[in-house]
């Protein structure tokens, strides 16, 4: 267990009484929060003449979104009442060099982006639009993976180290031993682990030449995905855009939380000197002028104008702007973000702090408990890939219906060790209770529930730093489409799984970071109505009791799927 998760019990006291500050702060009780949200998302404004006037403006104002994911990227063209109007979306490879490693080609991440945004834009003029109607583009990426190139050739260094990579285990071992380790989650809301992308960058300056060179003589540029793509956007090295939004800074290590500003301490305890390494620019989420516009094709001069980490922008597309909000989303991971207000809340239970958006402005970031699966939908991927089960990944629910529960199967779908709460480094992708018995459709229901199993883990955490339990849960991502999971969810937690019709929250969140940077909305108030439709709530169908004798057995196999590395496994170099 990381740092995070081993405090005595009086910052939990003071966390929780932070939360409940800031929840008296906006006005509202959790409670009451949690209870309105379940009547008011629901109902639509008053169809007077202006709202009907307004509607009709909103629907003639268009926003783009730039979706660039773990396993793929899309591009989608939003109206100004949430709707999609046309998207196209490119798959890109995941390469895995070594056991543990994943990376991705900086080069193919752009061509995608650009694939997709041609795409998208041919079918939105092919059905009548013109390209002057979209207003701006947002953008929305996989956080944590990191990047670095060339300032003088605009040319990446290495390929991108992908955030589920663990080859870092032996460095990050290594860093906790080192004085100041016990501070760095009280400055940067995360625990030390193979998770940011700080340890990430060490380990290119330690093990690739090229970089140190680069580093050196002062020409190495760092970012994440969103700074790269900003960044050729704009035609690279010509314009030399180099920023980053705080949502996406947050998952560096490098910013301190409370400042929104690179701590010197923090890259002291990195050995990074920032006079030989160009960092990006911290900007507000929303903003009309830090992110300049696209420099070439079919967007030529459009401005980009909103940028968030995918799981900020997924909590912004489900409109979680109230404190006690909450939402998951399951994806490539399974990320679940709780609104804590305009205090960062330091996390005792093994969560991470972070910024969950910041719209400038004079208006103040609001922060977020987070807690971080590492393995949802890869899970389902692997099944497909690896093993065969399936032809595509849909079907995954048809083949986890063939049988009626788990046959005893537990999958601890632990590929890259186990993320918050328990930050098990060591622990290894374990299925156990296999007898001649067990069918392929109960080990896809127990790769399901594995998913469900640590959020619910992650939901006790919440409850424990902030006092409150959550009385539902809203929910998008891939495997959201399933029925049988959402409904497993429900019946683990305890708790009501809340889905919109419209899933693409992710991509709907940078939408709006960049409508309310050119004034389509200018009040989160305006968007009470945005993605309201046809929610469909999975209500638990089985007793307390049994749920947590299911997640008693969970517990056990966890404990029993640690300690499959040793340190010469770990050592992480070349």
């Amino acid at each position: 267990m990381s740092a995070a998760g081993s405090t005595s019990q009086a910052p939990l006291n003071s966390a929780s009484q932070a939360i409940d500050d800031n929840l008296q702060k906006a006005g509202n009780s959790t409670k009451k929060v949690l209870k309105q949200s379940q009547t008011e998302g629901t109902k639509r404004p008053p169809l007077n003449r202006f709202t009907t006037s307004h509607e009709n403006v909103l629907h003639n104002n268009f926003l783009g979104s730039i979706d660039q994911g773990t396993t793929s990227t899309r591009f989608i063209i939003f109206d100004g009442v949430g709707e999609p109007v046309a998207m196209h979306q490119v798959e890109f490879t995941q390469q895995y060099p070594q056991s543990g490693w994943h990376e991705h080609d900086p080069e193919e991440i752009i061509e995608t982006v650009h694939e997709c945004i041609e795409e998208a834009t041919k079918k939105f003029t092919q059905m009548g639009h013109k390209v002057d109607d979209i207003k701006a583009i947002g953008i929305t990426n996989q956080r944590e993976t990191a990047l670095v190139w060339d300032r003088e050739t605009g040319k990446p260094l290495h390929n991108a180290i992908a955030w589920p990579d663990t080859r870092t285990k032996g460095l990050v071992r290594e860093l906790k031993a080192k004085k100041g380790e016990k501070d760095l989650s009280q400055v940067t809301g995360l625990p030390l682990s193979t998770y940011p992308a700080s340890v990430k960058l060490v380990w290119l300056l330690r093990n690739c030449p090229e970089v140190q060179k680069a580093y050196e003589e002062g020409r190495l540029c760092f970012g994440t995905v969103d700074t790269w793509i900003i960044y050729r956007l704009n035609g690279g090295k010509e314009r030399n855009v180099h920023v980053t939004d705080s949502t996406n800074a947050s998952r560096t290590m490098f910013m301190n939380l409370h400042t929104l500003k690179y701590d010197d301490g923090m890259l002291e305890f990195f050995e990074i000197d920032k006079n030989k390494v160009h960092l990006p620019k911290i900007v507000p989420s929303s903003c009309a002028e830090s992110y300049g516009s696209v420099a070439y094709g079919p967007l030529k001069g459009m401005k980009i104008a909103g940028c968030l980490g995918d799981q900020s922008s997924a909590l912004v597309g489900q409109q979680g702007f109230t404190p006690g909000s909450a939402k998951s989303t399951y994806g490539t991971g399974c990320f679940l973000l709780y609104n804590v207000g305009e205090k960062p809340v330091i996390s005792t239970h093994g969560l991470l702090a972070t910024v969950a958006y910041d719209f400038g402005r004079n208006r103040k970031p609001v922060y977020a408990l987070e807690g971080s699966v590492a393995v949802a939908g890869s899970g389902v991927k692997f099944l497909m890939n690896n093993m065969g089960f399936i032809t595509h990944s849909h079907k995954i629910s048809d083949l986890a219906a063939s049988v009626d529960d788990n046959g005893g199967c537990v999958f601890v779908t632990a590929f890259s060790g186990l993320f918050a709460p328990y930050w098990i480094d060591d622990a290894k992708g374990t299925i156990f209770g296999i007898t001649q018995h067990t069918q392929r459709g109960h080990i896809a229901r127990a790769t399901l529930e594995a998913t469900c199993f640590q959020t619910k883990a992650i939901l006790d955490a919440m409850e424990k730093d902030s006092g409150h339990k959550l009385s539902e849960i809203a929910v998008d991502g891939g495997m959201s489409n399933s029925n049988i999971c959402m409904q497993t969810q429900a019946n683990i937690s305890g708790i009501p799984v809340n889905r919109p019709a419209m899933r693409e929250t992710t991509a709907l969140g940078a939408a709006i970071a960049a409508g309310f940077a050119v004034d389509i909305w200018k009040e989160f108030s305006e968007l009470k109505a945005i993605n309201q439709k046809d929610r469909k709530i999975f209500e638990p169908d089985i007793t307390p009791e049994e749920s947590e004798k299911m997640y008693k057995k969970w517990a056990r196999a966890v404990n029993m799927s640690k300690g499959w590395l040793d340190a010469a496994d770990q050592s992480g170099d070349f």
